[in-house]
């Protein structure tokens, strides 16, 4: 059986972090430089405090950065929000143990679409919807192949016994 480990084994472990007193700005800047969807929030010390991911970052901006509405320099930003006032502080999360099926669940139900890995309380990888989607996907190409293989096995070990 699949389990979550499987999955980041394959993608890496590596995560990306940001702390809690940086900018929005910079926050977005991360997003767009590794082309990813949430960064894990980081505190004093390198505990994780939360995560910030893109609609938390649209929620923050579109309530409390005014300077949207005007044209800026390209460039710079006006925006002051820093993570810890956009980020979710509410971490759900997963461990290398869970089954993709029960992680997908918990993500559907949730509404979220990054979910952190912890192992003994230190962060062991990120999974996205599209992790555990591919993972799926994978895994029923290697279940299907592996049926055809067979049948075609029996059907032509049959057709050689009758000969």
């Amino acid at each position: 059986l699949m389990k979550i480990w499987h999955i980041l084994q394959e993608k890496g472990e590596d995560v990306e972090t940001i702390d809690a007193g940086r900018t929005i700005h910079e926050a977005i800047g991360k997003l767009n430089e590794y082309g990813i969807g949430a960064l894990v929030v980081t505190g004093e010390g390198g505990q994780i405090v939360g995560i910030i991911t893109e609609r938390d970052i649209l929620k923050e901006c579109g309530d409390h950065c005014t300077s949207l509405n005007e044209p800026g320099v390209r460039g710079q930003t006006a925006c002051t929000s820093i993570v810890r006032d956009a980020m979710t502080r509410d971490l759900i999360i997963g461990v290398p143990d869970d089954d993709p099926n029960y992680a997908m669940g918990i993500m559907s139900k949730n509404r979220i679409r990054h979910l952190p890995i912890l192992e003994d309380g230190k962060l062991a990888g990120i999974i996205s919807v599209s992790d555990l989607i591919n993972a799926h996907l994978e895994e029923k190409v290697f279940e299907n192949r592996t049926l055809r293989e067979y049948i075609q096995g029996t059907s032509r070990h049959r057709e050689h016994r009758d000969a």
